[in-house]
């Protein structure tokens, strides 16, 4: 540091010499020269010397806006700002699977530790009546969802640990992911701990300021387990335009499946059992800055040995294939994404486990979404953005049931969700929106969302 530190005072005072010598020759060009003839006649000028004479106040501008831009530089140096933090493009953090106050760690070019955060608070107001006119309405809430403390330590060059500290609903605590990483350079990485699964594109990233609505995506919530980590490790790798992330991790637990999928079956890291293993990946491929789509897979036992039919452990085998892509352009967000998932020995499970005959473990499950907003300032007001935006999304955790069991209907819905995001910084989010529900048994109720989010 003191290095650097002695070389930016060397320049910055070579050049505040050399702008006082160019600025007494520009002096000196400034002042007529007499002639030896009688009277003193001065010279005349030639028309390229006027011109030369001319130039010299822009050179002088010039070397004073260089000379500040260098003793900011300088500056920076003496603060040590230059050495310890670098800024990571989007592309990168997408390599990493981690949104912007999680990247805290990666930022740093010296060891050291890293603390980040957000937060989220909702309020939740749900119609008096529901689409066949029963009423019955939750009473209206509001929730702080989570505070959450991203706390990192980069050891040296390669390795990095990260992790997620949540407080849920101003109470629970949990471990939303902690991680060490090996950069084995800049398209490779290993990674072992407790994981987010690289699946949708919530799941990893879910800093309100990144995902659009008050509240997320119900088909990344029933199908796709959002937040859902597990404990395990695996590769993070890129070539060209091309990313991937594949790991392996514990089951999910199928003893806590039930007729609103498979969100119950997470295990958390919590003791987490291990008889049945699970791999999980995706890869994305982004054309050009701003736009990519990609496949996610999971496949792995959930029956834990722990779910027990007629005297046979079952495996219940699980499978969840989905579809993303994102598009952000000139102030247009476009999302999208379709999620489908199958559970062997449905059958047997929900017999084993005492399921209700009209809400049964489903056989296969299916949900997406379409989802488009625009920031009208994006065009006039950097920094600040007002966003409207429309999600419209089904879901079905009954798709199809085991034989012997019937749907349960109330689990195949449509939700049509508009709302507004505002960001008066862009750490800062207000989001409010009122989603149109309905379903198959037609008991859908309408709800009105406000929620404030912030991340650093």
């Amino acid at each position: 540091m003191m290095t650097m530190w002695n070389q930016g005072c060397r320049t910055l005072l070579a050049c505040c010499f050399a702008a006082g010598v160019v600025g007494a020759s520009a002096a000196g060009a400034a002042e007529p020269r007499a002639d030896n003839a009688p009277g003193g006649t001065a010279e005349p000028r030639t028309p390229g010397a006027d011109a030369e004479a001319q130039a010299q106040p822009e050179s002088i501008d010039e070397l004073r806006r260089r000379v500040e831009i260098l003793a900011e530089e300088v500056e920076r140096l003496r603060s040590g700002e230059a050495d310890d933090e670098i800024e990571l493009t989007e592309g990168q953090r997408q390599r990493l699977g981690v949104a912007p106050s999680a990247a805290a760690t990666y930022r740093r070019r010296t060891a050291g530790v890293s603390l980040a955060g957000y937060g989220e608070m909702l309020l939740e107001n749900y119609a008096a009546e529901n689409e066949s006119g029963a009423g019955g309405a939750p009473t209206t809430r509001i929730d702080f969802l989570r505070a959450i403390l991203y706390a990192g330590y980069r050891f040296n060059d390669r390795f990095v640990f990260n992790s997620e500290i949540e407080v849920e609903h101003a109470s629970e605590i949990f471990v939303e992911f902690a991680y060490v990483d090996y950069l084995a350079n800049d398209n490779l990485t290993f990674r072992g701990g407790m994981v987010l699964l690289p699946l949708g594109l919530v799941n990893e990233f879910h800093e309100p300021n990144v995902f659009i609505g008050a509240r997320r995506p119900e088909t990344e919530s029933r199908i796709l387990p959002s937040t859902w980590r597990e404990n395990g490790g695996g590769i993070l790798g890129s070539a060209g335009p091309i990313n991937f992330r594949a790991y392996v991790v514990n089951g999910l637990n199928g003893a806590a499946f039930n007729a609103s999928g498979t969100r119950g079956g997470r295990q958390k890291g919590i003791s987490a059992r291990a008889a049945n293993l699970a791999v999980a990946g995706r890869i994305d491929v982004t054309p050009t800055p701003g736009v990519f789509a990609g496949i996610g897979m999971y496949r792995g036992g959930s029956g834990q040995e722990a779910v027990v039919y007629q005297g046979e452990r079952l495996d219940m085998m699980t499978s969840i294939v989905e579809l993303h892509g994102q598009a952000q352009w000139r102030g247009f967000d476009l999302r999208g994404l379709f999620a489908h998932a199958t559970v062997d020995d449905a059958r047997q499970a929900s017999l084993a486990l005492g399921l209700p005959a009209g809400a049964p473990i489903a056989e296969a499950m299916r949900g997406g979404y379409v989802q488009v907003g625009y920031d009208l300032l994006s065009q006039f007001s950097p920094g600040v953005a007002v966003m409207p935006y429309v999600r419209l999304e089904t879901v079905d955790t009954q798709h199809r049931v085991p034989a012997g069991f019937t749907r349960d209907r109330s689990r195949d819905g449509r939700f049509t969700t508009l709302g507004v995001d505002v960001k008066p910084i862009p750490n800062v989010v207000i989001k409010m929106d009122y989603q149109f529900v309905t379903n198959e048994a037609n008991s859908g109720r309408n709800q009105f969302d406000l929620a404030l989010g912030y991340a650093f």
